[in-house]
């Protein structure tokens, strides 16, 4: 079917789509909507498929709406993939039909033309489709309220998915077309119109993080609009004046300080707005304001009439989900969509500075949440300044008595743990006497409303720490073994909302306790045995977390026949039920990985099976990335995660006892694999384990020796984003510990390593600190095997590196660096005069070197250069912070 100059469709084949289309969109269950699915996928083999669809949507006027607008959503769904290769006629044929129609009479119409548009858009840019500025400026000015929503919607979606195009430059045109749409927007502030007010606002908002010049020169009038909209009618339209205020705060608080005054006495006044979306975008304001580090002051005068509103909006909502939660009993079994997505995190070697995403991800946002936080962020800032106006309303909420007053007394529990950590000092007095908090949430354990039994257990482990630090008295010491018991008896709760909530405040709880939990082992373990053999699939998950939060916190008390016989046979026989494909092994695998690693070698009885297991899910995993069929199960790559981390934690958990375990596996080639994978999670995971086995077994990487260090320089100078550096993270540091072991054979690789290691540590500031740190001691271990070929090379990152040593804490990896950083100075002592005083703060940052070789290394450096600089020596050290001298003097210079 060739396209002739005006495309026309035959008759035969748009009755037959119209039909397809009327049974894909029919509710009836006869239809077998598969088969039709087929068809219409046929029929998209057709080079002028789509152009019947833009006729249906466009022209069949005859036809229901609904038919023509399924076929505007295929038309969308298949321009996406198909529209480049199209024929350029047919191209031409679908815009010229869509633009006449942007002022159609239906609604549903128009909003689909808006969304293909904004498809086509998508894929070229505006510069390809000239005729389109042009017509949605005619129907903006047209007057015309079809012509002029429609324009709108189309425009809107631009500006949402493709905020850019609008903002550059287009061949043909004398300015940009954000600069033509921008007025014309702000207009439409004034529309009577309430949808025309509200598609503006949402345009303008989308530019507020790409800040175009247009709407920065602008700014004024954006408030002044602003302003106007503030007590709009409509709440959509109030709730988006809102997120305009929030996020000028975020990205441009200069813009909004001369008006802070007004904006914060409207934020105050519409966080009670009676729409509970308005107040929750409202909500967003008071955090975003403190992270915007605008001045306290204005915030604290406001202080006494925003926390009785904070408050109010944290009782739960008659329409919370969480109240139909709180009803569900531990016997009903979870569903699927029970179960949050979970995330595991790959094993990282250093410090711990990558961001930990809170969990919440899955649960609902919502203005109790929202004014919880916002607490939370206002006692970190204002500390005990806060307590005058909040404590008498806790204090009041809390002392009320009767069913129907529960949520109050809830919220005021929840607040208490908001305010934990910000206003410790000021609820210290609160705490230590008689009557204290402490002992006012112990009964509410007991209380009869589930959600505030939940409730307590969270608040109660925020106050983890004070109770960790007074437990060396014996009052304080009964206090922590009252709420250690208390969270216990919770753990075995028949509702499932209250095992969560004392499972997750018990993990926090051991954290902050550690040592002190050693006493209390075999009744902990006990309870939590209990919990894992009465809970359901979901809260299955947090006893495991609890179980490995507390090996992780015991370590080698753990070891003890008593407490094995507790802990070992239920987990051993939950991992036995579960086949290698099941995703409730995930939770086991990270449950087993903590306890390898604090058994150390009393995990050995163990170790055989956990260790082929493993092995075995990676061989599936590998096997279903490629042929899922003949693996029996779907290529997820978080069983190769958690297997890795797995062996991982066997091989720092046995240490050298591994060797019998892998010698005869086939470890090797399947691990090289994984530091070969795509995903840099995987990759991330492989470098650990290749780093760990370096550690303990050197010699069975022996024979891939040279590929292993290969891979690995090759992720130092991968493109260092976000999931990049975890992996170079791993990957230096797997260098570091192999290049110890197998010295001189490092040395091909010594070179390339160097240079890139150079610039992570010159973009020090753009990197986090845990890759910076490993950068320096893997810089340090191969100065020390080959100063001959790193010390020509000094110049270049000597001030960065010193600078990053300063950072890292005594220990034997920082004795490594520092025997580097000797060998090169002694090679090339005139390559580290630039940086003299940089080496003497290094140096100087050492608390104590406890090997004799390396503080006589370090002597002899200082007075090298002592000898060689002669009279410019005493410059260098006037140069020196007097605490630098002062460690500086021990070693005579």
């Amino acid at each position: 079917m060739a396209a002739t100059a005006v495309w026309q469709p035959r008759e035969d084949g748009l009755t037959e789509i119209c039909a397809l289309l009327e049974q894909q969109i029919s509710p009836s269950s006869v239809v077998d909507k598969s088969q039709i699915w087929k068809q219409l996928q046929h029929f998209s083999q057709f080079p002028d498929f789509n152009n019947y669809l833009v006729f249906i949507l466009v022209r069949a006027e005859g036809k229901s709406v609904e038919i023509r607008q399924a076929a505007g959503l295929l038309l969308k769904n298949n321009l996406k993939g198909a529209y480049p290769s199209m024929a350029q006629d047919n191209q031409k044929y679908i815009k010229s039909e869509l633009l006449p129609c942007l002022g159609a009479v239906d609604r549903h119409i128009r909003t689909t033309v808006g969304t293909i548009i904004s498809v086509i858009v998508h894929i070229e840019g505006v510069s390809g489709w000239p005729e389109l500025l042009p017509a949605l400026v005619t129907c903006l000015d047209s007057n015309d309220l079809n012509h002029m929503d429609g324009a709108m919607d189309a425009l809107s979606k631009i500006c949402e998915d493709i905020p850019h195009v609008l903002d550059s430059e287009v061949p043909g045109l004398a300015e940009r077309p954000i600069n033509i749409f921008m007025p014309r927007l702000f207009q439409f502030f004034q529309s009577p119109h309430a949808t025309l007010r509200k598609l503006a606002l949402g345009s303008v908002n989308q530019y507020i993080i790409i800040m175009p010049a247009a709407l920065y020169h602008s700014m004024d009038k954006y408030l002044q609009g602003l302003f106007v909209l503030a007590n709009d009618p409509v709440a959509e339209v109030r709730k988006l004046v809102c997120a305009a205020f929030v996020h000028l705060t975020e990205v441009l608080p200069s813009s909004i300080e001369p008006h802070i005054r007004n904006v914060m006495e409207y934020m105050l006044q519409v966080n009670k707005d009676p729409d509970e979306e308005v107040a929750l975008e409202a909500c967003e304001f008071w955090t975003a304001y403190c992270d915007a580090q605008l001045p306290p002051e204005n915030l604290k005068e406001l202080l006494p009439r925003l926390i009785p509103v904070l408050l109010s909006n944290m009782a739960y909502a008659d329409d919370d989900e969480s109240l139909l939660d709180a009803e569900e009993d531990e016997s009903q079994p979870d569903r699927d969509q029970d179960l949050k997505p979970r995330f595991h995190t790959s094993r990282l070697h250093g410090s711990d500075d990558f961001d930990d995403d809170d969990d919440d991800s899955f649960n609902v946002w919502n203005l109790r949440k929202c004014s919880a936080a916002a607490i939370d962020v206002l006692s970190n800032v204002f500390g005990d300044e806060i307590l005058p106006a909040l404590m008498p309303l806790i204090q009041a909420k809390i002392s009320t008595s009767g069913d129907e007053t529960w949520k109050e007394r809830e919220a005021a529990v929840l607040t208490l743990g908001a305010i934990a950590e910000g206003c410790f000092n000021g609820l210290y007095p609160h705490l230590s006497e008689a009557s204290s908090i402490v002992e006012f949430l112990l009964p509410l354990l007991d209380d009869k409303f589930p959600l505030i039994r939940s409730i307590s257990c969270w608040t109660l482990s925020r106050f983890g720490k004070y109770l960790i630090q007074e437990s060396g008295n014996p009052k304080g010491h009964e206090q922590f073994e009252k709420v250690l018991m208390g969270l216990l008896r919770r753990l075995l709760d028949s509702n499932k909302r209250v095992q969560e909530a004392a499972c997750s405040a018990f993990a926090t709880v051991e954290e902050d306790a550690a040592e002190e939990l050693v006493p209390h082992l075999g009744v902990i373990l006990q309870h939590l045995m209990c919990a894992f053999g009465k809970y359901q699939r979901r809260n299955l998950r947090i006893v495991y977390d609890a179980i490995g939060t507390l090996a992780d916190s015991v370590r080698e008390e753990l070891n003890k026949p008593a407490y094995l016989e507790i802990l070992m046979p239920p987990l051993v026989l939950k991992w036995q039920q579960l086949t290698n494909s099941d995703k409730d092994l995930f939770p086991l695998l990270e449950c087993f990985t903590s306890i390898s690693q604090a058994l150390g070698v009393a995990f050995a009885p163990f170790a055989q099976p956990v260790f082929q297991r493993c092995m075995d899910i990676i061989l599936v995993q590998q096997l279903a990335k490629v042929d899922p069929a003949s693996a029996g199960t779907q290529y997820d790559r978080e069983f190769i995660v958690c297997s890795l981390d797995l062996l991982s934690g066997l091989a720092e958990g046995l240490g050298s006892g591994i060797e019998s375990l892998v010698s005869q596996s086939n470890l090797r080639d399947l691990l090289f694999k994984c530091c070969m994978d795509e995903a840099p999670d995987v990759r991330q995971s492989a470098f650990a384990l290749m780093g760990d086995l370096a550690r303990v077994f050197p010699a069975y990487l022996q024979p891939r020796l040279v590929e292993y260090l290969e891979v690995a320089s090759q992720q130092l100078s991968a493109n260092l984003i976000r999931e990049n550096i975890s992996v170079a993270n791993n990957a230096c540091w797997a260098i570091g510990e192999l290049a110890v072991k197998v010295r001189q054979e490092v040395s091909p690789i010594v070179t390339n390593v160097v240079s890139s290691l150079g610039l992570i540590l010159q973009h020090g500031e753009g990197v986090n600190k845990s890759l910076v740190e490993n950068s320096a001691i893997t810089l340090g271990r191969l100065a020390w095997i080959r100063p001959d070929l790193v010390a020509p090379h000094m110049e270049h990152f000597m001030k960065p590196w010193c600078l990053a040593l300063s950072t890292v804490r005594d220990d034997i990896e920082k004795e490594d660096a520092f025997r580097g950083l000797c060998a090169v100075v002694k090679v090339n002592p005139s390559g580290g005069v630039s940086s003299l005083v940089f080496i003497c703060k290094a140096i100087a940052s050492w608390h104590e070197i406890r090997s004799e070789d390396v503080n006589n290394e370090v002597s002899q450096v200082l007075n090298g250069y002592k000898h060689m600089l002669g009279n410019s020596w005493a410059e260098c050290l006037a140069a020196l912070d007097p605490p630098v001298k002062e460690r500086l003097a021990r070693y005579q210079v």
